[in-house]
């Protein structure tokens, strides 16, 4: 329970059953020009030294901090396309991926051509069982046959080299809008508009699909206006579509700092007055309070859901949620994706089950390996990324899983879980590998019956080539050691500053040392949560919570009069109308 200092520096280090922690030691500093030192402290970890960079963090610029979408690579020819495409009266199909970034930037066109009175115009989204990710050749098809002479894609279409292809002998001009990495051959595409490909000198790297989405929104909405503005639309009218690029920003692993962070902060403000039906009708559902929408409110409740149409059913429920003006309509998809939500967890639980039981078992007489490596072809491959969450979480270290739904082939899931680029540890174990994408975070990978044995020790043999420059980074690091008295609405307000919080800005973690338990209980439907009670010197009690946890998950005794060193955020909790200051516990020593 004692802190001990690390070797040579002086610091503070904590230990748990799960983590290792480390105090954050940084050097004096000039001032940024923030009246708080703790906003100034907080704004410093995360690499902020002067006072420009500090005032455009905190209060980011629409006008300053966004940036010109024809820097884009591509960008000018898109939009001239797709421009040519109205004139003409040619059939368009937005061709998005099934997840919580694809479906927002898919809702983003289908609003822009609805706008402007285009009705020649569709939004296709692959089944994720029966088409996979990405552009497929019988969809191209499909669409061909239906009279589509423009594809545009929406958060896919890098590495579908074939499928453009196809799509070209067919007659049909293909837009490829998309963030993630490119392969070694780009498709032949009759333009490119993604920021990672190679020559594009767009100053910000990260966007999400929906954000690059919104980016061509700008560029046509533009290139209009300087054509003496014939579809009517006045100028800033795209911002109101910023609630979906928010939500997907936040739902997508980008790291939240530049351009993502201006296209976030922006999107929270037009969610917290959006006129959607299907999000106000969700959010009534769920009891949420739109005034208050935060992100943990979107990554907890509301993209599940959004996920939970193509994990369980079909994407395009959760489009028309997003799209639709129907009131009755959006009574019905909430209804019927709570339902699919519900289902989805059930699963889930049991697999989590399952794969913890495989874990205990597979570990029990040897050193638990680097990376987790399971499967079952009785799993659900659209289920395995949340079942990865929970397993990194537990164990703290890369987890794969693997599953199979139709056909022979294997698909899975991975997460990082921050200690390692999962993108990199697939190449280097390729071999084993069918095909594989995605974030630095997260992944998928698809193998064979043939192949999937070999998985493991591939995987384990890539973690041992990043070793030394893992070690140092499995330390996770808190950000100040403070007292109970410090949890006020004053301390909370100087850190709300820097939200909205996700990858690339965390929220801040604070331990408070030695503090007296005054009461332990678990809580909610099937008593699942955790909720203990310490107090302050004044004698007023903080509460700190913890979802989905047991007592005895901590690894000590929890008890009235216990003495523990807890390590937390402090956070603002908005339910039923009441709105409450308390910790969310993160661990407990």
């Amino acid at each position: 329970m004692k802190a001990t200092k690390a070797a040579g520096t002086g610091q503070k280090r904590w230990k748990s059953s799960k983590n290792e922690y480390i105090l954050r030691d940084l050097p004096e500093h000039a001032e940024l020009g923030v009246a708080s030192p703790l906003t100034g402290f907080l704004l410093r970890t995360r690499g902020i030294e002067t006072p420009e960079d500090a005032a455009a963090f905190l209060v980011p610029d629409y006008a300053l901090h966004i940036h010109d979408p024809f820097l884009l690579k591509g960008m000018e020819k898109a939009a001239e396309r797709i421009l040519s495409a109205i004139k003409k009266g040619e059939r368009i199909t937005i061709w998005s991926d099934y997840d919580a970034d694809g479906i927002p930037g898919g809702v983003i066109l289908h609003d822009l051509f609805a706008k402007i009175g285009y009705e020649n115009f569709t939004n296709y989204i692959p089944h994720r069982h029966h088409e996979g990710f990405g552009l497929n050749i019988a969809g191209v098809e499909k669409l061909a046959e239906e009279g589509a002479k423009l594809i545009i894609t929406v958060d896919c279409g890098i590495a579908d080299v074939k499928e453009v292809a196809r799509a070209n002998e067919l007659g049909v001009d293909v837009i490829i809008t998309d963030h993630h990495l490119p392969g070694e051959k780009l498709p032949e595409a009759f333009a490119i508009v993604d920021p990672k490909q190679e020559g594009c000198t767009y100053p910000f790297k990260e966007l999400c699909g929906s954000g690059v989405a919104w980016k061509l929104v700008q560029a046509i909405l533009a290139k209009d206006r300087l054509a003496k503005n014939r579809f009517g639309i006045k100028e800033g009218w795209e911002k109101w579509l910023l609630d979906m690029v928010g939500l997907a920003t936040l739902s997508d692993m980008v790291p939240l700092v530049g351009e993502n962070r201006v296209l976030a902060f922006f999107g929270l403000k037009v969610l917290r007055r959006t006129p959607r039906v299907g999000l106000l009708k969700l959010s009534r559902e769920l009891r949420l309070d739109l005034s208050h929408l935060t992100e943990d409110d979107i990554g907890f409740t509301i993209t599940p859901r959004i996920n939970a149409a193509s994990r369980m059913g079909v994407p395009m429920d959760a489009f028309e949620l997003l799209a639709t003006t129907d009131v009755l309509e959006a009574g019905r998809l909430v209804a019927h994706l709570d339902s699919i939500n519900s289902e989805r967890k059930t699963l889930v639980a049991a697999i989590s089950r399952e794969a913890k039981k495989h874990c205990a078992e597979k570990f029990e007489s040897e050193e638990m390996k680097r990376v987790i490596v399971l499967g079952n072809p009785d799993w659900r491959p659209a289920l395995l990324g949340l079942v990865a969450n929970t397993l990194v979480e537990e164990y703290n270290r890369p987890v794969f899983l693997w599953g199979r739904e139709g056909g022979d082939g294997l698909k899975g899931s991975c997460r990082s879980g921050g200690s390692v680029n999962v993108v990199e540890l697939m190449q280097h174990a390729a071999d084993a590998l069918s095909d594989f994408g995605g974030h630095k975070m997260s992944g998928g990978f698809s193998t064979t019956i043939e192949k999937v044995h070999l998985l493991d020790d591939a995987l384990n043999s890539a973690f041992s080539k990043f070793r030394d420059e893992l070690s140092a980074r499995e330390v996770c690091t808190i950000d100040r050691a403070m007292k109970l008295d410090d949890v006020t609405w004053n301390t909370y307000g100087e850190i709300e500053k820097l939200a909205p919080f996700g990858l690339g800005n965390p929220k801040p973690l604070f331990m408070f040392e030695n503090v007296e338990i005054g009461n332990v209980r678990t809580f909610g439907k099937g008593n699942l949560h955790l909720e203990m009670i310490f107090e302050n010197s004044r004698g007023n009690p903080v509460k700190a919570i913890a979802f989905f946890t047991k007592p005895e998950d901590f690894g000590i005794e929890l008890a009235a009069g216990k003495r523990v060193n807890l390590v937390a955020h402090i956070e603002k909790s908005v339910f039923l109308g009441r709105i409450e200051l308390r910790l969310r516990i993160v661990d407990i020593i």
